[in-house]
């Protein structure tokens, strides 16, 4: 009995092991070693492979998983965001997704928009292959859907154009001193009396998930540790575009999705 036990922990943590440098190499790993070989460069020189691997993609984006990552609380987060949209009139109206991401965000945020009344959702990222894996989650949406190349620090698209913008898990991923960047034109894009989503990490109030969660951002995403502070995306917006913030937070504070409306002119 106890080497039965001693095996099944040993396959365990040999198991989280294992998926920690898969993770790691698909990740972190990747990106030192693309830059040692060609250096920073292009737009995307940041996206993790996992991101930009139509194979990788098709491993990683298994809803199970992603919802273990986010502890459990993937669902809970999308349902805040859905809920809400749910329940605004977007009747003739655009809906932008800042960003594909992985599990069932991309669908439930166009079935809300859908009975909200919406004309069109738009989805932008920079990988090719991010839109075209968005597409195929999408071949039975009765909206219109339109798919862009656009980086999303620098935004082609015109003033106050969209009603909704929902990033989500994004800002994490996106270098530090680019991060404003993103707010900036997230709230650019969005009309008046409109309403911006940003679903992300969020500084832990107990001591030992805050301890766990450096952890996890100093080996695999470094640039999470921006929001803890001064680069807090309610902060950030508020001081950018003076939107009316309020925010959610989940797992002890671990998650959050900040809601922010862009006021109407006077």
């Amino acid at each position: 009995m106890t080497h039965w036990i001693l095996w099944t922990l040993f396959a365990l943590v040999a198991a989280l092991v294992g998926v920690a440098l898969f993770f790691f190499v698909v990740t972190q790993g990747a990106l030192k070693v693309r830059a040692s070989r060609s250096g920073p460069g292009e737009r995307a020189a940041h996206v993790y492979p996992v991101y930009s691997n139509p194979i990788l993609i098709r491993i990683v984006d298994f809803q199970p998983v992603i919802s273990a990552i986010l502890l459990g609380q993937y669902g809970a987060l999308v349902s805040i965001i859905t809920e809400r949209i749910r329940r605004m009139d977007l009747t003739g109206q655009t809906v932008l997704i800042t960003s594909c991401a992985f599990g069932d965000v991309i669908p439930r945020v166009v079935r809300a928009a859908t009975a909200a009344g919406a004309r069109r959702v738009q989805m932008t990222d920079i990988v090719a292959e991010e839109l075209a894996h968005a597409r195929r989650k999408l071949q039975d949406a009765t909206i219109e859907l339109e798919y862009l190349d656009e980086d999303a620090t620098a935004m082609t698209m015109a003033d106050e154009r969209v009603a909704v913008n929902v990033m989500f898990f994004l800002l994490h991923e996106i270098p530090s001193w680019q991060q404003d960047r993103v707010l900036g034109e997230a709230a650019r894009v969005l009309a008046p009396g409109g309403v911006l989503f940003v679903a992300d990490f969020h500084r832990p109030e107990a001591g030992a998930l805050r301890a766990l969660s450096w952890l996890y951002f100093k080996v695999f995403e470094p640039f999470g540790l921006a929001l803890w502070d001064l680069g807090d995306p309610v902060r950030r917006l508020q001081s950018l575009s003076a939107l009316q913030c309020e925010r959610v937070t989940r797992t002890l504070g671990n998650f959050q999705v900040v809601v922010a409306t862009k006021p109407r002119a006077p």
